[in-house]
């Protein structure tokens, strides 16, 4: 080992106590947003640029009061951190958490929660550590997100203009996204009805309305037009067609109030064809990354090797020891797991970790669905008719495994900008545990009650619903799935194995032109309000790179994550006002 670095190189200082501040105050925040819109559409982002450019935004007025330059390797770190809390949605708190307690009504209080969310997301950065040479160094693997992130950071630095213009961009946004969630409660406005029928049933009543909440058109602008579509043709096939055939037959249940959408009655059966699309279309997306999986389980002689900079490898393996007495301890202590689960449970984690880290670096797609559904197949095998074993588990491997990807990305951006390994993985252990306390906060209390305000057409929840579909297939069977679920099932868990393969085999140019298996399923289990609004966002990011695509390259996204963020921290706001106020 050479000597290690110091906090002070020609590019300025780098870990000092504000940029960790600074990044675990960042991401205690941004964890919000990521916990709301997971418990509104299943999807969380990568807050790493949103962080970047808020810090440059705050310390660009900080520095008229006469505070120091915010630096770029400082920034890098306080956006590792802030990245790290932002991601802490993954560790459980959207998916398997609420899912264990509507299958068994366990509940948590919030030293559990900050704990277990902890523990979970540190096996990952240990992980993440231990790969980081490999990945990065040897193999050399592309991990997109990082290359924008380190991308945005030069251009930040190199032009200042251009940084307190995106800086404003973003700062619009999330002015425009909290004012109109804001707007939207104080006037009370309601979804607009859309007029006509499909099958004799209202279209309000199927769920296709318009919704005034620009929060679900600035994800359509995020993920693009193909994700966009791909949910209105979902929603068109879910709720256009399935539906009014569920309810005519009684397969699927009317809702109490002709004049409101019925999508709480009719997810109870649709959740099923639903979840069976999901799992099935990213299982099979992810037995085509076969050859990244066979990588990784060979390319691992340098696990824990260390480079200049990086982490010690003494200071590795004490952490994988800490680790796994962490992970273990956790599940034996919070869920009364034997310790063969527990611990086979931590060593399937870092195994699949591994794969996941991988697979993103090549696809830029973190498959935390296909390794928490990895998991609780195997803990539905080797201990059936336990819950907590099934969720759990595969809470461990799913949240672990994605905040390994998350950590790779951001040392990523560290190897293209000359960050130093240890310091970053210095932040992400203290973003972790900012994310940690602040989400599993906010969680307990915007959704105090999973059992009756999860799954609703105001928390539609899709990952919980696909987790605890999961988890009740191996506690109760086949024979307790409502009337015709299992045929729905069939149908749409071979429809997901079929695109799933064309995304796969047919050239890119076509294979473009196949709907997005994994959004048509999650469009089975949200109102069909929510779709129509993401697909028009994917149409607007369409329109604007075609009109002009060097503006929209530097600011749709900017745009769009300002107003994510915006309504996403007011609406967090309003839900725990409304508990505090006895709301419910």
């Amino acid at each position: 080992m050479t000597n290690p670095p110091t906090t002070n190189g020609p590019m300025g200082p780098e870990l000092t106590l504000r940029a960790i501040a600074t990044g675990m105050i960042l991401g205690g925040v941004l964890s919000l947003v990521n916990i709301y819109t997971g418990l509104k559409i299943g999807w969380g982002f990568n807050m790493s640029i949103t962080a970047m450019l808020l810090s440059v935004g705050f310390y660009q007025v900080a520095s008229r009061a006469g505070a120091r330059e915010w630096g770029m390797l400082e920034n890098n770190i306080g956006q590792t951190a802030a990245s790290a809390g932002a991601n802490i949605s993954s560790a459980g708190l959207v998916a398997p958490i609420p899912a264990l307690t509507m299958i068994t009504g366990m509940t948590f209080s919030w030293a559990v929660l900050s704990v277990w969310t902890f523990a979970v997301a540190f096996v990952g950065v240990v992980v993440a550590v231990g790969l980081r040479r490999q990945m990065l160094e040897v193999d050399k693997l592309p991990f997109a997100n990082g290359i924008a992130s380190a991308e945005t950071i030069k251009s930040v630095y190199s032009a200042g203009s251009e940084a307190m213009a995106r800086v404003k961009a973003l700062v619009i946004g999330g002015l425009f996204g909290g004012v109109a969630k804001l707007a939207i409660h104080v006037m009370k406005w309601k979804h607009i009805a859309l007029p006509g029928a499909l099958g004799g049933y209202p279209l309000m009543n199927l769920g296709f309305s318009l919704n005034p909440s620009p929060l679900m058109v600035a994800v359509g602008t995020i993920v693009g037009p193909r994700a966009g579509i791909s949910m209105l043709i979902g929603a068109a096939v879910a709720f256009g067609w399935l539906a009014p055939h569920a309810l005519d037959a009684g397969w699927a249940a009317a809702g109490d109030d002709p004049a409101k959408s019925w999508f709480g009655s009719i997810n109870k059966w649709m959740l099923w064809p639903g979840v069976s699309l999901m799992v099935t279309a990213s299982l099979t997306s992810f037995a085509f990354s076969w050859r990244s999986i066979a990588k990784a389980l060979r390319g691992t002689s340098n696990l824990g090797e260390s480079s200049e900079g990086d982490v010690p490898r003494s200071w590795f393996i004490g952490g994988l020891v800490l680790a796994m007495a962490i992970a273990c301890g956790t599940q034996m202590a919070f869920f009364d797991l034997p310790l063969w689960v527990a611990l086979t449970a931590v060593l399937l984690t870092f195994l699949l970790a591994i794969v996941a880290g991988r697979v993103s670096g090549e696809t830029n797609i973190t498959p935390v669905g296909a390794m928490g559904k990895v998991t609780q197949l195997t803990f539905g095998i080797l201990n059936p008719g336990n819950a907590a074993s099934n969720l759990m588990a595969a809470n461990v491997t799913g949240g672990a495994a994605s905040q390994t990807a998350d950590m790779l990305h951001d040392l990523k951006t560290g190897l293209l900008i000359g960050a130093t390994p240890r310091f970053q993985a210095i932040a992400q252990v203290f973003g972790v545990m900012a994310g940690a306390l602040a989400g599993s906060a906010a969680y307990l209390l915007i959704i105090p009650d999973p059992t009756n305000m999860l799954l609703t057409d105001d928390w539609p929840a899709p990952a919980v619903a696909a987790w605890k579909g999961v988890a009740e297939l191996f506690l109760e069977g086949l024979d307790a799935m409502p009337e015709m679920a299992v045929t729905a099932m069939a149908i749409a868990g071979g429809a997901g194995v079929v695109l799933a393969v064309l995304e796969k085999v047919l050239p890119k140019k076509t294979a473009r032109w196949v709907p997005s298996p994994a959004a048509m399923g999650i469009a089975f289990v949200i109102p069909a309000s929510y779709s129509i609004s993401m697909a028009l966002g994917g149409v607007i990011s369409l329109l604007a790179l075609r009109m002009n695509e060097t503006w929209a390259k530097r600011f749709v996204v900017v745009i769009a994550s300002g107003i994510v963020a915006g309504e996403g921290l007011v609406g967090v706001g309003l839900a725990i006002q409304k508990v505090l106020e006895g709301g419910g």
